[in-house]
């Protein structure tokens, strides 16, 4: 039987507050454990929650974004269950009343809408430490750092829509990129802000009804979550091949393995026997209040795409890569704005040469080039007084100060060589060294011009044309050398 996977995600997002939702503590990451903390966000009897309204604001703020329908009342709850990381007992979340629902995510690199079931508002929990601080091993024994409890999360659950990891690993970084657009997280995974847990299942390929849901918790990448779960669709098809069942639990994901492992049973609603919190009223919205924060929301990442498409007719998949943040967006935008080349060259390098040199950088965009250096550099290239090989060594001085790409190339001696005499020289050489290959290229053998070219090049130490050096090597061999 041919199955198909049916996969939905639950995403945990920090939202980048100064202070917990219902305290005053710093919501702050990095801090000494258990630095953080007072009577409320410890869950001290008598303790009393106070809302925090910059909370709200983030969350409606994605919700609207996402497309979503913001309640103008919605409810808090106490979800009640038992864990070292949580000194109240229960968590304080959203119920049956959530501050939003429905709204969908369009994906970057798939041709598909995710639908969204809910987002609702909760404090975090604390977090374990299965080794001390360094790395070092504990004898038998967890830590507990409650530095994290109280910090503000919004939970997103989506429909079961999607049906392969590929798509899943899309859903995140799309999510990822409305977070930085509308400035509501950081999104980082490695510090927590962005957590997520996929569910999926197997069924029959074609049937309506779904197969038994396994949870895999606590992704803590954009790869692991299809890695999580191309091992999960595997396991799963393994067992209903050998005729056997699927049981309907939660596991983890094991990065060094590729392989999930049980963590134990799923949790239903009413196994953490929910009810209404006491100690805080409804939350209510003006329409008023909702009207600003929508008047607030930027451009966002779906319509940026679209426009550089269709204004600045960039393929789809450089628009994608260009858009993934409001900073290198912006950026190449204001490139392409300074610059005489079309858009789509300028596109190239942005996504090429610059991101190449901000791998290997500390610092980001904002110690890169500014714009109209990069601007300058790539009219140079244009108008032929630079190579595009010589031009990538001058990318790498400016990053060093802030002298122009004409002098860095001047200083570096990379100007391109234009005069005929010095190519022809050079070429006479190249031609002069390797007989074998001229023969081949007279033969018909065109391969053999692009290494005469390569050797030429090599001669002139990336400085010559290489238009140029094909016209003058045209002209020297005769009408051995094909037209472009």
């Amino acid at each position: 039987m041919t199955w198909e996977a049916v996969i939905g995600l639950e995403v945990h997002v920090q939202l980048a507050t100064r202070t917990k939702i219902f305290c005053r503590c710093p919501n702050r990451f990095g801090a000494e454990p258990n630095t953080l903390v007072c009577p409320v966000c410890l869950g001290y009897p008598g303790t009393l929650p106070v809302l925090n309204g910059a909370a709200v604001d983030l969350a409606a703020r994605l919700a609207l974004a996402l497309g979503c329908r913001v309640h103008a009342e919605s409810f808090f709850a106490r979800k009640n269950y038992f864990y070292a990381d949580l000194p109240k007992g229960y968590q304080i979340s959203q119920y049956d009343r959530p501050l939003a629902e429905g709204g969908e995510l369009p994906l970057a690199r798939h041709d598909k809408r995710l639908r969204l079931h809910r987002l609702h508002l909760e404090e975090d929990a604390g977090k374990l430490l299965h080794e001390a601080p360094g790395g070092a091993a504990l004898d038998g024994v967890s830590l507990v750092d409650f530095n994290r409890c109280g910090v503000p999360l919004v939970e997103i659950v989506s429909e079961p829509d999607l049906a392969t990891p590929a798509e899943a690993e899309d859903s995140l970084r799309s999510l990822h990129q409305v977070l930085l657009y509308t400035g509501t997280s950081d999104g980082n995974l490695e510090e927590g802000s962005l957590r997520c847990d996929a569910n999926v299942s197997l069924r029959p390929a074609g049937a309506r009804a779904l197969g038994t849901k396994v949870e895999i918790k606590n992704l803590n990448s954009f790869r692991n979550v299809a890695r999580a779960l191309e091992a999960e669709i595997a396991r799963q098809g393994e067992l209903l091949a050998a005729g056997a069942t699927v049981v309907h639990e939660t596991r983890g994901f094991d990065a060094e393995r590729g392989v999930t492992w049980p963590l134990r049973g799923k949790e239903e609603a009413h196994d953490y026997r929910y009810f209404p919190e006491p100690d805080l009223p409804p939350l209510r919205l003006a329409a008023e209040r909702l009207e600003r924060l929508r008047a607030q929301l930027p451009e966002l990442p779906w319509a940026r795409r679209a426009r550089f498409t269709e204004t600045l007719g960039l393929p789809a998949a450089d628009a994608a890569e260009l858009a993934a943040s409001p900073a290198l967006a912006d950026y190449f935008e204001a490139t392409a704005a300074l610059c005489a080349a079309a858009p789509r060259t300028v596109g190239n390098w942005v996504r090429n040469e610059l991101l190449r040199e901000l791998k290997e950088r500390p610092g980001g965009l904002v110690r890169a080039p500014s714009p109209a250096r990069l601007a300058a550099l790539v009219d140079l290239v244009e108008r032929g007084e630079l190579s595009a090989a010589a031009a990538k060594s001058v990318l790498g001085a400016l990053w060093e100060g802030d002298e122009s790409p004409r002098a860095a190339m001047e200083r570096l001696g990379l100007a391109q060589v234009r005069d005929d005499d010095r190519l022809v020289t050079w070429i006479e050489e190249v031609l002069a060294a390797h007989p074998e290959s001229v023969a081949e290229l007279r033969g018909g053998n065109v391969k053999v011009l692009s290494f005469l070219i390569g050797q030429v090049m090599k001669r002139s130490a990336g400085r010559a044309d290489p238009k140029r050096v094909r016209a003058l090597l045209a002209a020297a061999l005769g009408g051995a050398v094909p037209a472009p």
